[in-house]
């Protein structure tokens, strides 16, 4: 449960000049990164962190920052979405992991957006400043260089091909039973870091293969996720729905055609049609003018194809990011549908605590602007170096075991890449 109070903080941003790359402004172990395209934020030093369980873990989250930012004394000389008070968290798939979800404010913020950048320093208390991180209000310096590259060779469970087998068989029987439409099945490969591995370097290594996916690392969860939960600024909404996959082809008439087959495939267009529907619905209640497309269209990534569908909207109820996160959690992309029975099977037959994987990941500010993704292609650090990777596929009534195996294998590609 959050506290019962919220302390006093102060907030000054200024604008800086471009800093270049922002990977060394945040620490190497415990690294705060939000980055697309060369743009996003660094966090560095942890001000405050605070953490969230339960089912009641968005609403007590959204009444927390709500509070917070209503608190805050603010001095904000650029007036961007991402300037002023900035938390990034990561929260839970399930309400009854144990893991714990988190809002942490970083007591430095450098970032970086449509040609700008600024710093954002905060504080508990009387003024203080970093010189290893910001020197002046108009130079920065790059606080620790990266690290070499990470090396760390990752392993499935004993039996784990065979046993997911296994489980898409019964969730394909669950489906034909009518208990849910559609399930989505992950399984996990796992490995151990080397003693002061630069985690940043992880996080480098996956933005620069995938520049335009949100590549993110927050309390430990990293990846590069192609999947945009919603982004909100200035009362406009906007998200990208993926579902469906291929892999990519060995040349161009190869790929040409595994991106026609995709568009073709009904079990795919199935898959799809029922997370964008849920995206729709859960969306409702807050927005106007919600515009998608009538039809997918085939996202090219560096190793696969997806069906996407963009969506956008304005927000009638002034709803946050942070209430858009919890309107639209889980998504049909990432549980099933319908979602109450689709996640309780979840529960019931994947042999693991998603923790993070599949929940939201991202920023929100003070007026309620934020971007979010799910936190897919990636995997937890915990304290102790362990690393779970996670992959998951969409389970129909038209799927086929093994190709569901292959899709988690396809999906291993952008952590696996990153950490050979």
């Amino acid at each position: 449960m959050p506290p019962v109070s919220v302390p006093q903080l102060h907030v000054s941003t200024v604008a800086v000049a471009d800093p270049g790359a922002l990977f060394a402004y945040t620490p190497r172990e415990s690294p705060l990164l939000w980055l697309r395209e060369g743009e996003g934020l660094a966090g560095y030093g942890e001000l405050l962190r605070v953490e969230f369980s339960g089912e009641n873990r968005f609403t007590e989250a959204a009444r927390y920052w709500r509070e917070l930012g209503a608190a805050a004394t603010v001095r904000d000389a650029v007036q961007l979405p991402g300037t002023g008070l900035v938390g990034l968290g990561t929260f839970t798939f399930s309400p009854v992991s144990e893991y714990r979800s988190v809002l942490i404010v970083p007591e430095l913020i450098l970032a970086r957006s449509g040609g700008r950048a600024w710093v954002t320093r905060v504080r508990i208390g009387p003024e203080t400043h970093h010189p290893a991180m910001v020197s002046d209000a108009s130079r920065t310096q790059p606080r620790d260089p990266l690290g070499e590259s990470v090396r760390l060779d990752l392993a499935a469970p004993e039996a784990d091909a065979e046993r997911h087998l296994d489980l898409v068989r019964a969730a394909i029987e669950r489906i034909r039973r009518g208990d849910v439409a559609k399930v989505v099945l992950a399984r996990t490969l796992t490995g151990t870091l080397p003693a002061g591995a630069d985690r940043r370097r992880i996080v480098a290594d996956l933005a620069a293969t995938y520049p335009h996916c949100w590549t993110y690392a927050v309390d430990g969860m990293i990846g590069s996720s192609p999947e945009t939960l919603v982004s909100v600024r200035g009362g406009a909404l906007s998200l990208r729905v993926l579902a469906g996959t291929a892999a990519r082809g060995i040349d161009a008439a190869a790929d040409h055609a595994a991106a026609d087959a995709l568009m073709d495939s009904g079990k795919d267009r199935d898959e799809h049609d029922f997370a964008v529907r849920s995206a729709l619905a859960s969306l409702a209640p807050h927005a106007a003018q919600l515009l998608g497309g009538e039809s997918p269209f085939t996202l090219q990534l560096p190793n696969l194809w997806h069906l996407a569908t963009d969506i956008t909207g304005r927000i009638l109820d002034g709803a946050s990011a942070l209430d858009l996160v919890q309107a639209l959690h889980p998504t049909a992309a990432v549980g099933g549908t319908p979602t109450p029975e689709a996640t309780a099977l979840i529960t019931e037959l994947e042999p693991f605590d998603r923790g993070r994987y599949a929940g939201p990941v991202g920023w929100v500010d003070a007026q309620g602007n934020g971007e979010w993704a799910i936190a897919l292609r990636g995997a937890q650090i915990d304290a102790d170096g362990t690393l779970t990777a996670y992959a998951g596929g969409g389970i129909v009534a038209g799927s086929d075991p093994a190709s569901e195996l292959e899709e988690t294998r396809i999906k291993f590609r952008p952590i696996l890449d990153a950490l050979s």
